[in-house]
C-alpha cells in the first residue's frame, strides 16, 4: 500500500478514480434496502453528471433495479418500521424516474412519500428517527428524508407546500443547536427520559461529526428544490451559521474534522473521513450557490488536501482505498450507546465504508467543479 500524493490534488479527477475503484469492489448492492447504497449512488450520480460516462449511470440503475420490482414494490422495504433511513434511497428513485420516465420508480417513490405522511411524530410535529426510537429526533434523519421530501413535493404535488419540510429544520434548530458554537447535538428526546438525554434540554451530550455532516448536506441539498423565498432565506441563514461553527472546530494543522469535532485535542479522538468529506461538500456547494462567502473555499481546500493525505491509499492493483470512516454511531438501542465522549471514540473505523466513499465522491465533484 502507498499513500496518494497530494500533488495536483484539485486538478486530478480523484472522483473518477474512487468511483471506478468502488464499482469494481462492490459490483452488486444486494444485502438490504440500506441508506448507504443511496449515499454511494448520489455520489456516482454527480460523477456521471461531470463525466457523462454512462457506466456510472448504468451502475446506479442496475443496482436500484434489483430492489424495485416491476409493480413498484420495494424489495426488503418495511414501511411498518417507520425508519427515516429507508427514505434516503428515494432520491435515487426520483433521479431514475426523471431519466427514464418509468412508472415503477414513481410508484416506489410514492410509497416512501406515503411513509412520511403516516410517520410518527413528536408533539411539535417532528419525525421520529425510527419507530423503535419513540419521541426522538436525530440529525441523521434530516438528510435521509428532507431532500427527498422537498424534491417529491416539487415534482409531483400540485400545491407546492414546503412548510412541513421546513418544520423539521426549525425543530432541529430550536431543540438541538447550541447558539454559542453554531453546532448541533446528535439527538433529542422530547420526553427527556432516555438515559442519554440531558434532563433539562433533552439533548445528547456530544457533537458527533457525521451527524452534523448529515445536517450540513441536508441544508444544501434541500435548498435545490425549495422555491419559497422565506424558507430559502431561513435555510441559507442556518447554512451560514453552521459554516461559522465548522470553521471554529477545524483542526488547525491537518484541516480535518474529528469524530467529536469540538474535542480534537483530547485523548482517543481521531480525524474522521466521512464528516470531513461532508463538510467539504457542504462548504463548496454553499459557496457555489452563493449561500456563504468565498472565504470558505480555502477552508474547504485545506480539508480536502488533508483528506487525500490522511485517508487515501492506493493498492498494488492501482485501486483506491478510503480509510478512516467510522462504521456507525447511535443513541440507545443498548446501554453502551450512551452518547458520551468515550462512546463515540470507541466506535471502530472501516476501510471502504460506502458512506465514506459516497461522501468523498460528493466532495470531490464539488471541488473539481
Amino acid at each position: 500500500m502507498e499513500n496518494a500524493s497530494d500533488k495536483n490534488t484539485i486538478t486530478r479527477r480523484w472522483s473518477v478514480w474512487m468511483a471506478d475503484s468502488a464499482m469494481e469492489k462492490f459490483p452488486k448492492l444486494r444485502k438490504r434496502w440500506a441508506y448507504d447504497y443511496g449515499v454511494l449512488c448520489k455520489g456516482l450520480e454527480k460523477v456521471y453528471s461531470a463525466t457523462k460516462d454512462k457506466k456510472y449511470y448504468e451502475y446506479i440503475e442496475s443496482n436500484m433495479d434489483y430492489f424495485i420490482l416491476d409493480d413498484g414494490n420495494i424489495r426488503f422495504y418495511d414501511k411498518k418500521a417507520f425508519n427515516l433511513d429507508f427514505i434516503n434511497n428515494g432520491k435515487t428513485l426520483l433521479y431514475l424516474y426523471r431519466s427514464t420516465g418509468k412508472e415503477k420508480y414513481r410508484k416506489a417513490a410514492q410509497t416512501l412519500r406515503q411513509q412520511l405522511a403516516e410517520h410518527p411524530r413528536t408533539a411539535e410535529g417532528g419525525f421520529w428517527h425510527k419507530k423503535m426510537y419513540p419521541n426522538q429526533m436525530w440529525l441523521d434523519g434530516l438528510y435521509m428524508a428532507q431532500p427527498f421530501y422537498a424534491e417529491y413535493i416539487s415534482t409531483f404535488e400540485d400545491k407546492k407546500d414546503f412548510s412541513d419540510v421546513m418544520l423539521q429544520f426549525r425543530l432541529i434548530e430550536k431543540n438541538m443547536k447550541n447558539p454559542k458554537t453554531h453546532l448541533l447535538y446528535h439527538g433529542y428526546d422530547e420526553t427527556k427520559a432516555m438515559f442519554w438525554a440531558d434532563k433539562d434540554t433533552g439533548c445528547s451530550s456530544q457533537y458527533w461529526g457525521r451527524s452534523i455532516g448529515w445536517y450540513a448536506c441536508a441544508l444544501v441539498d434541500t435548498l435545490d428544490y425549495i422555491d419559497d423565498g422565506k424558507i430559502c432565506g431561513e435555510l441559507i441563514q442556518m447554512a451560514g451559521n453552521l459554516a461559522l461553527g465548522l470553521k471554529s472546530v477545524q483542526h488547525p494543522q491537518s484541516g480535518l474534522w474529528y469524530q467529536v469535532p469540538d474535542r480534537y485535542s483530547e485523548y482517543g479522538n481521531y480525524p474522521e473521513c466521512s464528516c470531513s468529506c461532508m463538510f467539504v461538500y457542504f462548504l463548496m456547494k454553499a459557496v457555489r450557490k452563493g449561500y456563504i462567502g468565498s472565504e470558505y473555499v480555502q477552508i474547504a481546500k485545506k480539508a480536502y488536501y488533508g483528506i487525500i493525505r490522511e485517508f487515501i491509499e492506493v493498492d498494488e492493483n492501482g485501486m483506491m482505498n478510503l480509510k478512516g470512516t467510522v462504521y456507525v454511531s447511535g443513541l440507545g438501542g443498548g446501554r453502551y450507546r450512551d452518547g458520551s465522549y468515550e462512546y463515540y471514540i470507541s466506535e471502530p473505523k472501516q476501510i471502504d465504508n460506502l458512506l465514506g466513499i459516497g461522501a468523498f465522491l460528493m466532495a470531490s465533484t464539488e471541488m473539481e467543479a
